[in-house]
């Protein structure tokens, strides 16, 4: 890695983003991709990353983390020799980041790349060979690379951690220990997280020097601008309610299901209610599911249907309503789906539909969030028509491949869905 890249003058402005300390040059940057004015945690972040101070930030999903992190990485990297390590929970989490860093770096003369599973190791490793200056990967591609030694962390010099409580969440622990281990000491280390449990303690205490901590909500609350409802429904009348709600809504709907069998069930019924739609579960290859993003981001997809594995990954502007088909089995994931809607800033709306015996756990979600939930009157489901029985198979076989190319952006990835391996064991989850 070269130092130096860009030399770095500083306005005299004291407003915006130029209050934070940040150099003319990327100031020129932001205000050509329009990010205009900084958010929370970015006012709140930023000056102290930029002194080289360790930081735990506890945020929610949708708050504007990745610049948070990625400007006082990118100006550092393009004034001094080093590299940056960002870590991350998921493939598309990892792909939307690399995105973001990649517009603002590359004006600075930095390169980045992406180190995830389910692509091909050997584009990896040519990534790997250029000496990017910033590399954005999941733990447990990069514990991979490790251990064939095809990556050196002997120069990284920033380490982000980003949705830290997810990573831990799905047992990443072991391979993010094994990553802090292995950098040099003499580093600054970014936190992340919408919440703070014992590990992500632990991990500041043992991994961190004296870190400053933000906070621009408190651990476990949901984003403030989304308005939160519930209806309270049978598990058999939920697909009435939702072909109903779907008629109502004109903008963009993100639907979470709780298992990748019943976001297959949801997108067919969805399918036969005439509205666009698409699906991302672990069942799809990652080349499926950047396709089905980018159809919804472009327009082309009215209506996503999710699995938790997508709660961390999706940047879409303008989603308008998020609906917890099923309520999640990690209350703490709740807060992540309703963060996708009434994005920096913007309001938005989620609605859950909640089964009598589950009254509960919606208790526990308004004592997480500190906000109460609205339990909303059933509409009158009886004039919406059964929808017709489908053979899953026949339904899935019949259907016909997007006509546009999956594979935008950085380099091209195999369209392989997770399959088991010999002896019937399953491979890692698509977390990887």
């Amino acid at each position: 890695m070269s130092g130096h890249i860009y030399f770095m003058e500083h306005t005299k402005d004291t407003s915006g983003f130029a209050a934070l300390g940040l150099a003319n040059k990327l100031l020129e940057v932001l205000i050509r991709h329009k990010y205009t004015v900084p958010t929370p945690i970015q006012e709140q972040a930023i000056p102290i990353a930029l002194l080289g101070k360790d930081l735990v930030g506890i945020a929610q999903t949708g708050t504007g983390k990745t610049l948070a992190f990625g400007l006082p990485m990118i100006q550092r990297l393009a004034q001094v020799k080093g590299q940056g390590l960002v870590l991350v929970p998921t493939r598309e989490l990892a792909l939307q980041v690399e995105e973001t860093l990649r517009q603002i770096g590359t004006s600075v003369g930095l390169k980045t790349a992406v180190v995830i599973g389910g692509a091909s190791m050997h584009k990896q490793i040519q990534e790997l060979r250029r000496n990017p200056h910033i590399i954005v990967a999941t733990p447990g591609r990069l514990a991979d690379h490790l251990k064939q030694k095809t990556v050196s962390l002997s120069a990284v010099s920033v380490v982000v951690l980003d949705e830290a409580d997810r990573m831990f969440d799905i047992g990443f622990a072991p391979q993010i220990k094994q990553i802090l281990s292995l950098v040099p000491v003499k580093r600054q280390t970014l936190l992340f997280s919408a919440t703070m449990p014992s590990e992500i303690v632990q991990i500041a205490h043992k991994f961190m020097q004296a870190p400053q901590r933000v906070e621009v909500s408190p651990a476990g609350t949901a984003a403030a601008p989304v308005v939160q409802s519930a209806y309270v429904i049978s598990k058999e009348g939920k697909t009435k309610l939702l072909q109903a709600v779907l008629d109502q809504v004109k903008g963009t709907v993100l639907v979470f299901s709780r298992t990748k069998h019943g976001a297959k069930k949801i997108a067919s019924n969805v399918r036969q209610m005439k509205h666009s739609s698409t699906e991302i579960h672990s069942n799809r290859s990652l080349a499926q599911r950047k396709a089905a993003l980018h159809g919804f981001k472009t327009g082309i997809f009215r209506v996503l249907i999710a699995t938790d594995i997508a709660a961390r990954g999706i940047d879409v502007k303008n989603i308008e309503l998020v609906i917890n088909f099923d309520l999640p089995d990690n209350l703490e994931d709740y807060v992540h789906r309703i963060g996708r809607t009434g994005r920096a800033g913007s309001a938005g709306k989620a609605i859950s539909f909640v089964e009598p015996n589950q009254r509960f756990e919606l208790r526990n979600i308004e004592r997480l969030t500190r906000k109460s939930i609205t339990v909303l009157a059933l509409p009158d489901l009886s004039v919406i028509p059964e929808l017709p029985k489908i053979p899953y198979q026949k339904e899935f076989a019949s259907q016909s491949r997007p006509q546009y190319s999956a594979n935008s952006g950085r380099g091209s990835y195999p369209s392989r869905t997770p399959q088991h391996t010999r002896g019937g064991a399953p491979r890692r989850s698509s977390y990887r």
